[in-house]
């Protein structure tokens, strides 16, 4: 054999000694990383707080990277926090009432719709018209969550928090008459014993914007049962023009003294 052909046989044997090496090394990890592998779904199988611990690091990291790229905070739960609804998903009914309202008080049909439906539920438990309801609170407050009256009366049905503080600790607290569902249910409860303590829906109403013990209520209760037959005939499917929205009683307060320390069970504001 020729030095040239020896050479060629020393390459070719050096070649498949590297071949044969790299093979068993690959093979190697490739079964320790098997291995590893195995190991790892057992131990998350048996320890499943170390496999949400590892879930929740994930998303955790995901969720930054995602933040970081689109420069603000995500929260995907954000929206169990809106009062809102479709209109579309209302019945017939009760959405052409939260579309006129809408209309009328200049105010977005997604969280009318909701408050519109709350109306309509507790209306038939506590017994009131649910567009009763509505309309006090386009009188009370034009669909403001945040209104505020110069007397301290808050929020959709304009209660005042500090008298009815108690009806608030169910909800978690005084803070809650921010809530526009707590504030509406809490309303109509004091609206419930306005009426039952006056006798009549009018008296009642009376009663509600604190004007028991006055002559009158500065028209008031006509105002909220206007509102009420518009917004009866709105449900009835008539078509009724959109007049402009009263001026509301958290701006203009009837001028009145503070009523008696017996009558604020059932007061919701002084005016």
């Amino acid at each position: 054999m020729t030095a040239l052909g020896k050479l060629a046989d020393g390459l070719r044997t050096f070649a498949s000694d590297i071949a044969q090496g790299f093979f068993e090394i690959t093979h190697n990890s490739f079964a320790l990383v098997g291995l590893a592998t195995v190991f790892a779904v057992i131990t998350l199988t048996a320890r499943p707080d170390l496999r949400q611990a590892g879930e929740s690091r994930l998303m955790g990291w995901l969720q930054a990277r995602h933040e970081a790229t689109i420069g603000m905070p995500v929260e995907l739960g954000a929206i169990d926090r809106a009062t809102a609804s479709h209109p579309q998903d209302l019945p017939k009914q009760q959405a052409a009432v939260a579309y006129w309202l809408s209309k009328k008080y200049r105010v977005a049909p997604e969280p009318l719709s909701a408050l519109v439906a709350e109306a309509y539920e507790i209306g038939e438990r506590a017994k009131l018209d649910p567009t009763l309801i509505l309309a006090i609170m386009a009188i009370e407050s034009g669909f403001n969550p945040f209104a505020q009256s110069p007397v301290g009366a808050q929020g959709l049905m304009q209660v005042m928090t500090g008298v009815h503080k108690d009806k608030y600790e169910n909800f978690g607290g005084q803070l809650a008459a921010f809530d526009p569902v707590t504030n509406l249910r809490v309303g109509v409860k004091v609206l419930q014993e306005c009426i039952q303590r006056a006798g009549s829906l009018h008296a009642g109403l009376k009663f509600y914007v604190g004007a028991a013990n006055l002559e009158g209520d500065g028209g008031y209760a006509d105002k909220v049962l206007a509102e009420h037959a518009r917004l009866k005939q709105v449900a009835s499917g008539r078509s009724v023009p959109l007049l402009q929205p009263p001026v509301l009683r958290t701006s203009t307060p009837i001028e009145a003294p503070r009523a008696p320390a017996e009558d604020k069970v059932a007061l919701i504001s002084v005016s």
